[in-house]
């Protein structure tokens, strides 16, 4: 089945959604999510978005902060025109009907995390993403020409090697026409045509066994990207979210947001002692690579598997009136937030590295733009500073509208391409050829490219890698599609970028930290 648009957007994150709003109302617009629209990672965001509110702030302090969590790798052009941009960006959203928090004056509540030098950070409780999809999904909703395709998987972009061309690195033009996507519902390849497509497919969390990501993010779109011989970058660049509950049994892990920490929270070992001091100047409100590892080697030095974060100190009121969302999963679980210690833990959390795209979304393929976390847009360098991502990406898709609303003017649909060829699929193999793979990949990764790395666990990750890759592609090759076995693939594909640009970087910048560097 061929399906043809003006804007073809694939995720449904603040990324795809302010961008689809937009587009919008210069021609049809297909929203693709894999699962449901609301499955996102922006939609699980607690802390908040950075912008410059307070008049005792200024884009030139955020500025400063993003540029130092960076770590010397942020490209600065880039961050001068996100933090300019970023007013009138949440003025939109404002504008939308989202609702951040006030104090009783009516002023902003504004909260500051670690890295920020001001209050900036707006939120809405400890659920500022959530209520960002809930506004952006109902306007979407209310769009006329907007269709929203939940439950349909991208499973590659369309490019000139789909019409029998030779296509790499170097190759001349390399055009996106659109994407394969596989229905899940009617399970079926249909062929998305498009003048102009945009990748907005979140992040790639899942590469690890512990994670604050939903389980949808796989790294789609850097893999799909990757495959199509577009460049992607800073992949080694791992943000691990120092604190997230420390619960084995359950995935996604909970995310005990940054916000607790800047509200007066402070990290322990089992004995009760206070450790940050002994790291950073900054204590608990420095950079998250920073707080990550100081808790990677105290687990390290006493062979625990968890730290404490110690909320006691903050008043129950404050607790239950920002923090509300957290207070009530810890007490699920037995646990009294203004009582009782909080056991928790790193996981991964963000990828400060993607799919190289330019000030105007524009990635390396004509006509394939990319925004939100699976893009590499410069601002965030080795390491992001807290609530930059949601800001990223209001700027970038904005920038991206803005760009994409006069090329359509000019192209057309490319209608030689072929549907797709699944006709010599007949294998569908028992299940756990897939689940104990990813399994071993998720594991792999945590144990050899995580917090502390070296150059014998790269190389031991490497190959034990290269054989599960070439398992996975004769599957792959012989089956009927499915998004469990085409998510795999994306996980392994990701992981290999991971660990073959940990391997090339000599040096501890940032989130990238090897033992062998120092």
């Amino acid at each position: 089945m061929k399906i043809q648009t003006d804007f073809l957007i694939l995720g449904t994150g603040i990324a795809g959604l302010s961008y689809a709003l937009k587009v919008a109302d210069y021609g049809k617009v297909c929203l693709l999510s894999k699962s449901s629209a609301e499955e996102t990672s922006t939609n699980y965001a607690q802390g908040g978005i950075a912008a410059v509110i307070s008049a005792l702030d200024s884009y030139e302090k955020h500025i400063q902060d993003t540029l130092i969590a960076g770590d010397g790798l942020c490209d600065e052009e880039v961050v001068r025109l996100t933090i300019s941009d970023s007013t009138e960006r949440i003025k939109e959203l404002i504008a939308y009907g989202a609702q951040f928090d006030r104090k009783k004056s009516g002023e902003f509540d504004l909260a500051r995390e670690g890295g920020h030098s001001e209050f900036r950070v707006l939120h809405h409780k400890d659920q500022t993403g959530h209520e960002i999809e809930r506004i952006l999904l109902e306007k979407i909703r209310q769009h006329p020409n907007i269709t929203l395709y939940e439950n349909h998987f991208a499973i590659d972009i369309i490019t000139q090697h789909h019409l029998g061309q030779t296509v790499n690195r170097r190759t001349p033009d390399l055009q996106c026409y659109g994407a394969y996507v596989l229905s899940l519902n009617e399970n079926r390849i249909d062929t998305f045509l498009a003048k102009t497509t945009m990748v907005a497919t979140g992040g790639n969390g899942n590469v690890y066994a512990t994670t604050t990501n939903p389980v949808v993010a796989t790294g789609d779109g850097v893999a799909m990207v990757a495959r199509a011989k577009g460049i992607v970058k800073n992949m080694e660049f791992i943000q691990f979210h120092p604190t997230s509950l420390y619960h084995p049994q359950e995935k996604p892990s909970f995310l005990i947001s940054e916000a607790v920490r800047g509200a007066g929270a402070k990290l322990c070992n089992l004995k009760g002692e206070y450790f940050m001091e002994k790291y950073d100047s900054r204590l608990e409100l420095a950079p998250r690579d920073v707080v990550a590892r100081a808790i990677d080697s105290e687990m390290k030095i006493t062979g625990d598997d968890h730290v404490f974060l110690d909320c006691r100190k903050i008043s129950k009121t404050t607790l239950l009136q920002h923090f509300p969302t957290i207070y009530a999963k810890c007490l699920s679980i037995g646990i009294d937030i203004s009582k009782d210690l909080l056991p928790v833990v790193p996981a991964a959390h963000y990828s400060c590295g993607g799919i190289v795209v330019d000030h105007n979304a524009c990635t390396s393929i004509l006509h394939l733009y990319a925004s939100g976390e699976c893009s590499c847009t410069g601002l965030h360098g080795a390491n992001r500073l807290a609530s930059n991502s949601l800001l990223e990406a209001l700027v970038f898709s904005h920038r991206a509208y803005l760009h994409a609303v006069e090329a359509v003017k000019t192209l057309d649909i490319c209608e030689e391409v072929p549907e797709w060829n699944g006709e010599d699929m007949v294998l569908n193999e028992e299940m756990i050829l897939i689940t104990q793979s990813l399994k071993e990949v998720q594991t792999i990764m945590s144990s050899y490219v995580g917090i502390v790395r070296s150059d014998l666990r790269l190389k031991r990750a490497f190959d034990r890698l290269d054989i599960i890759h070439r398992e996975t592609e004769e599957l792959y090759n012989r089956s009927i599609h499915s998004m469990q076995l085409a998510e795999l693939r994306n996980i392994i594909k990701v992981a290999y970028l991971i660990i073959t640009l940990s391997m090339e970087r000599k040096e501890n910048r940032g989130l990238h930290y090897s033992i062998n560097n120092l």
